[in-house]
């Protein structure tokens, strides 16, 4: 069992939480302070955005702080020179588009990954029929290749693309982009639950979800919550006390 698999499969009530690579007042400078923040709150993997300049998933919280970095020419390239020399005892999670890993070379995206915390990848534009672009080159890495299912997933489909998943699944608790708080159907929890039937790896739910409330939802009807535009907006207005109790009382519940 690869090493992100295995860490969120030992407990219930996972917080995983995103952040945008670069966007920090230092840039760069400053992603392993967050990090380290982060990993000393609590968190079970820490899901790390690559900037990209057509986030077609993400909403404005995210998209902004995408442009923020952009603006201080963070690109893959140096992301993934920082990540060589950060140390952390939690996984991280890469989330890109596929348009950047393309046009960095797959082989010499993967080579990069050596020696870092990586450990899962999430490729939201890179549908299951795709995936051999990527997973002849993780396949011997303790690298999972995660997979995201919609609301609207038919069970049909579901089974396909949990049946050789690994890592984590990614449900996606609304139909939209990210950010869009309080609009989950009344279905939700009963897709969950079906979902995490399907499956012995740990389904985390994310999109929207930023309270306690939503949170203690989540953590009943499935293995934890991935929260990113709450985070990313309370780092970006400096209230690291807030982010740090939000996790500590998140994974307590």
């Amino acid at each position: 069992m690869k090493t992100l698999q295995a860490k969120l499969s030992n407990k219930k009530n996972n917080f995983v939480p995103y952040i945008m690579a670069g966007d920090h007042e230092r840039g760069l400078e400053g992603l392993n302070e967050t990090i380290q923040l982060l990993e000393q709150a609590g968190s079970s993997a820490i899901e790390i955005g690559v900037p990209f300049s057509d986030p077609v998933a993400d909403g404005p919280v995210i998209e902004q702080a995408g442009l923020r970095a952009l603006a201080k020419n963070v690109s893959l390239s140096k992301i993934l020179d920082s990540l060589k020399s950060i140390e952390t005892e939690v996984p991280l999670v890469i989330m890109t588009y596929f348009n950047p890993v393309y046009q960095f070379g797959i082989e010499n995206f993967v080579a990069a990954l050596e020696n870092t915390a990586v450990k899962g990848l999430i490729i939201p534009d890179l549908p299951k029929e795709h995936e051999a672009y990527i997973k002849p080159f993780i396949t011997d890495k303790d690298i999972c290749l995660v997979p995201l299912v919609s609301l609207t997933t038919p069970i049909s489909r579901q089974k396909e693309l949990v049946v050789d998943a690994e890592g984590f699944i990614y449900a996606v608790a609304i139909n939209g982009v990210t950010g869009k708080e309080n609009a989950y159907s009344n279905q939700l929890d009963h897709h969950l639950e079906t979902l995490s039937k399907l499956t012995d790896i740990p389904v985390l739910t994310g999109f929207g979800i930023s309270t306690l409330t939503d949170v203690e939802r989540f953590n009943k009807v499935s293995a934890g919550v991935i929260v990113g535009s709450k985070i990313v907006r309370d780092l970006h207005e400096n209230k690291e006390s807030d982010v740090i109790k939000f996790i500590e009382n998140a994974i307590n519940f």
